[in-house]
C-alpha cells in the first residue's frame, strides 16, 4: 500500500511554519548549546579558571554559542517554509 501525504486533509497532521520556525531554533541552541560548553570550558580551563569562575565562563559561552546558533538555523528554517 503506498504511503499518502496528509496535507490538506482535515485533522491531518500538518506542521505549521511557526512550529517549524521554534523546532529549528531549539535544534541549533542545543547543537550551540553543546559546542559552547566543550569550547567555554576548554578555554576556561586553559586560562586558569576554576569552581565557581569556570563554570560561569562555560555558561556564558554556552548560551551565547546557543543562542546564535539557534537564531542562525531558525532562519534557514524559515526560509524553507
Amino acid at each position: 500500500m503506498p504511503a499518502v501525504a496528509a496535507h490538506g486533509v482535515p485533522g491531518g497532521n500538518d506542521v505549521s511554519c511557526f512550529q517549524k520556525l521554534r523546532m529549528g531554533f531549539m535544534m541549533g541552541m542545543m547543537i550551540g548549546g553543546a559546542t559552547g560548553v566543550l569550547l567555554g570550558g576548554f578555554a576556561a580551563f586553559r586560562g586558569g579558571l576554576r569552581g565557581k569562575e569556570m563554570l560561569t565562563a562555560m555558561g556564558k559561552t554556552a548560551v551565547q554559542s546557543g543562542g546564535s546558533f539557534g537564531v542562525f538555523m531558525a532562519v534557514a528554517q524559515g526560509l524553507r517554509c
